[in-house]
């Protein structure tokens, strides 16, 4: 299957309350898969489960 690239935004929380955004660009197959390796990719870097980290926008890069 073709990887596409996506880009990612949104937030995650940092503390307590604190939301820290983020903007990730990954390849994926579709923007459901993207999404999914958001989460495990911000989950096991910052030891966060899915409530904690919040994807705003999922959008295929053109190109490159």
């Amino acid at each position: 299957m073709d990887e596409k690239k996506f880009e990612v935004k949104g937030t995650y929380q940092e503390r307590r309350d604190f939301w820290k955004p983020y903007t990730k660009v990954l390849s994926a197959p579709n923007a459901v898969q993207a999404k999914e390796r958001i989460y495990s990719i911000i989950g096991s870097k910052h030891r966060l489960a899915r409530p904690y980290i919040k994807v705003e926008s999922v959008s295929e890069m053109s190109g490159e």
